[in-house]
């Protein structure tokens, strides 16, 4: 029987948590190099987390994370059923440059503040006109929270899928914790926020691919 080969348990567990609580049906792919592993995963807001934790790892096995994480949680060794054909997302090219650092409480703030108006506009809708809590959710989602303008190069914009990302990962840490700094990577056509505890990375919208509803599986 294979070992998922962690060695960082609580670290992947926090991390196996947060995700399964934002999607209690993800897939975690682990991918390990020089005696460390990487757990990805995707949120549901077209958003890609990673998390580097100690441990050889099974190599490159994606598994259900609500399984691994009750492996881990009954401290086993056994990597559970592979189900490798469940990951349909690339992955950002391994190198990547920061362009620009970011205070972690800025972050959070950017986070709450989109929070509560989600709350509100749902609540209360646009103008006295109620507003769709999906169609207000993606708005936000796709509103631009942050630009920043690197010394050479073109403004890179952090969408707000990115913010809410590293927020609901725990990515930034304790909220009674010191503060903290965030930087924002590009690589290639992807976009990423690099916390202290995690990277969130989305792939520019001009390179994402258009799919016709016609040839989508899921209608």
């Amino acid at each position: 029987m294979s070992e998922h080969g962690l060695l960082g348990v609580p670290d992947a567990g926090a991390f196996l948590a947060r995700l399964t609580r934002l999607d209690p049906s993800a897939p975690v792919r682990l991918r390990s190099s020089g005696g460390r592993t990487a757990l990805w995963a995707h949120l549901p807001w077209e958003v890609l987390v990673t998390r580097e934790v100690a441990g050889p790892g099974p190599g490159d096995a994606t598994v259900s994370a609500a399984e691994l994480l009750a492996v881990l949680a009954a401290s086993g060794s056994a990597l559970p059923e592979r189900r490798d054909t469940r990951w349909r997302w690339p992955l950002p090219p391994p190198a990547s440059r920061a362009v620009e650092s970011v205070s972690g409480s800025e972050l959070a703030r950017l986070a709450t503040a989109a929070a509560g108006t989600l709350r509100e506009v749902t609540a209360s809708g646009v103008s006295g006109r109620a507003v769709g809590q999906r169609a207000v959710r993606d708005a936000l989602l796709d509103h631009v929270a942050l630009v920043v303008t690197p010394d050479s190069g073109d403004p890179v914009q952090i969408s707000q899928r990115l913010v809410q990302a590293v927020a609901r990962m725990g990515f930034l840490g304790p909220r009674d914790a010191g503060p903290v700094e965030a930087r924002v990577r590009v690589a290639g056509g992807w976009v990423g926020i690099s916390a202290p505890y995690g990277v969130a990375w989305r792939q520019s919208v001009h390179k994402l691919t258009v799919m016709p509803m016609g040839g989508n599986p899921k209608g």
